[in-house]
């Protein structure tokens, strides 16, 4: 979950370290630090709280280094309180590090190294990676990391340093991700590549237990035997702007407004004739029918889009769908079998809860399926087949486009296997389609007037507790309206089945207690009104999300936003955006930072 990211070139490195940084914070910002060479001796400068922090530091104290070659790290807390001392990076003369990742062993190489004199000064698992490498360091740094790597259990992403190599950095991962950019005289490590794009959009992917070499004019890549490796140069297709904030406030606003154009650039190219088409990603009408079961596999946002695609796939596909959360779907002892499908969603595709699925699934026998927005990810590489959303980097921790290109992904899928399935006609196919192909018109439209949304924001600020409340796909659209709420503006909010509340949950409703009810199913629409009204007879104050048909009934509702009339399949992807702008401004109302949400990072990369 940290970032990482390291410099070697001929400029001052610490002003491409901490801008570097900067890129990566939604990876976590407990603490940061940067550790460069200045004439000959590894210097380290670290500080608990974000990068404002360090900087804020070195410029007080006057001990900001001078160098042309460093590693840098942002932190997202494991093993440790965020702290000045479990910052990273750890190390001593001879060696500094930086780590993202997980070291499940770490107490048995620290009681060995103890054993062997060591003295530790960290909670840190890290800082036994960096005592194990100065243990075995006798001068041959590749030596060193093939010895250390065979001794660690876990996760990691390493960018490491030698005294005796002052202008060189080396870099080794497994499962957390890593890159090497590529520049004229110059080259980088980083976690992700918005780190590096200013600065160039070349790229090696570093696969698992592969160690770099990087001086600044060459790169050279080993095995864990020291033979060579020839790799594929990547080209970056994100430009710098799309990393940048362009003019808004937060990125979180800006990445809801850049909705339409994401959802698109995601869908219009995989349309042929008015009919969904996946064969790019290995799916065409003969391989959905073989499909007697599928399995989707998420975390979080992702597992919210999942949910939707369930409702949406079983009620035009007649397909059974299961959805699990990433982290429990191993140990539930999943049934897969060859005749299955296992779709997994991931916006990184770095999440490790949803790889390790993902590679159970495969071990069953059950296809593979992998959506995600990173190309060249983990899980890109380990599935079967992949369908990239087209979002863009996302940067904002509190996910927004991400979901509504999963979304549209999965009304792609639905259409083409319920085609396939023979449960739709090709002309009702075509239809779904076109609708499908409106929504990013829509969203457009939605977005020159957010003013009730302010309003409804406006109405929870002071709350300290609401629901979400909704039946069929509202009931999963809220789920996520739900997490967004929780995750930005820290007020807590639950959801339900707007059928269950009378079984238990009703007792929670008191006087002027807010209450989100989302009512976009016109089949479901009197049973849901039903349920607002018991809500209100005991108080609750409800804002009511709607279609535009929806008759303004005071008596139903204390306050209504509106979306535009679509097919009912479609109206999560609608309903979604006012959603996600209250979320978005009763955080801001609230004074909060929205990008950087405490406690969360972006992505998910340790379990």
């Amino acid at each position: 979950m940290c970032g990482i990211v390291g410099y070697v070139g001929k400029r001052d490195c610490v002003d491409i370290l901490i801008d570097s940084l900067s890129k990566l914070e939604y990876r976590g910002y407990d603490s940061a630090g940067i550790a460069v060479f200045e004439e000959g001796k590894i210097v380290v400068e670290k500080s608990k709280g974000r990068l404002v922090d360090l900087q804020l530091k070195m410029q007080d104290n006057n001990s900001r280094p001078n160098g042309v070659c460093g590693i840098g790290h942002t932190r997202w807390a494991t093993h440790g309180e965020p702290s000045d001392v479990n910052s990273h990076p750890h190390g001593n003369k001879r060696v500094s590090i930086v780590h993202n990742g997980i070291i499940e062993n770490y107490k048995e190489i620290k009681q060995f190294l103890e054993n062997e004199g060591y003295i530790f000064e960290s909670q840190t698992d890290t800082e036994t990676v960096a005592k194990l490498l100065d243990y075995y360091y006798e001068g041959d740094p590749l030596t060193t990391i093939i010895k250390t790597i065979s001794e660690i259990r876990g996760s990691y992403a390493l960018g490491i340093i030698f005294s005796d190599f002052p202008n060189q950095i080396f870099a080794v991962r497994k499962d957390s991700p890593l890159i090497i950019g590529l520049s004229n005289d110059e080259n980088y490590i980083a976690s992700d590549v918005p780190a590096i794009l200013k600065y160039t959009r070349n790229y090696y992917l570093l696969e698992s237990n592969e160690i770099a070499v990087i001086s600044s004019d060459n790169v050279n890549i080993y095995d864990i035997h020291k033979r060579p490796i020839s790799k594929e140069v990547k080209v970056a297709d994100w430009d710098m702007d799309a990393a940048e904030k362009g003019g808004f406030k937060h990125f979180m606003l800006k990445e809801i407004y850049e909705q339409p154009n994401a959802i698109a650039t995601t869908i219009l190219p995989r349309i042929v004739d008015d009919i969904p088409d996946l064969t790019e990603a290995g799916i065409n009408v003969e391989s959905l029918k073989q499909y007697k079961q599928i399995f989707i596999v998420a975390c979080g946002t992702a597992m919210h889009a999942g949910v939707v695609g369930k409702y949406v796939i079983e009620r035009m596909a007649r397909v059974q769908v299961h959805v699990d959360i990433a982290s429990e779907f191993r140990y539930r002892n999943p049934i897969l079998s060859k005749e299955d499908l296992c779709i997994v969603i991931s916006q990184s595709g770095e999440t490790a809860d949803t790889l390790a699925a993902l590679k159970l699934a495969k071990q069953m026998g059950a296809k593979t399926l992998a959506i995600v927005n990173v190309k060249g990810s983990s899980i890109a590489r380990e599935a079967d087949n992949v369908i990239y959303t087209h979002a863009g980097p996302e940067i904002s921790v509190a996910s927004t486009k991400a979901y509504s290109v999963q979304l549209a992904v999965m009304y792609l899928f639905a259409f083409e296997l319920a085609f396939a399935k023979g449960q739709i006609s090709k002309e009702e196919c075509k239809r779904l389609t076109k609708i499908l192909m409106t929504v990013p018109e829509m969203i457009e439209t939605m977005l020159y007037s957010t003013e009730a949304c302010k309003f409804a924001a406006s109405r929870l600020i002071n709350s300290d507790s609401l629901l979400y409340i909704g039946r069929g796909l509202d009931y999963a659209l809220s789920m996520e309206g739900s997490l967004k709420l929780k995750e930005i503006s820290y007020i807590h909010s639950e959801t339900y089945a707007a059928g269950e509340l009378k079984h238990g949950t009703i007792s929670l409703v008191t006087e002027g207690m807010p209450v989100i009810a989302v009512v976009t199913q016109n089949s479901l629409k009197e049973k849901t009104i039903s349920n607002i009204k018991e809500v209100k007879a005991r108080g609750a104050k409800v804002i009511m999300i709607c279609d535009e048909n929806m008759p303004e009934d005071k008596e139903v509702a204390d306050f209504m936003i509106t979306i535009p009339c679509i097919e009912e399949c479609l109206t999560p992807i609608l309903a979604c955006v006012p959603l996600q702008l209250v979320a978005y401004y009763t955080s801001v109302l609230k004074g909060l930072d929205v990008d950087k949400p405490r406690n969360l990072a972006k992505s998910v990369t340790v379990e």
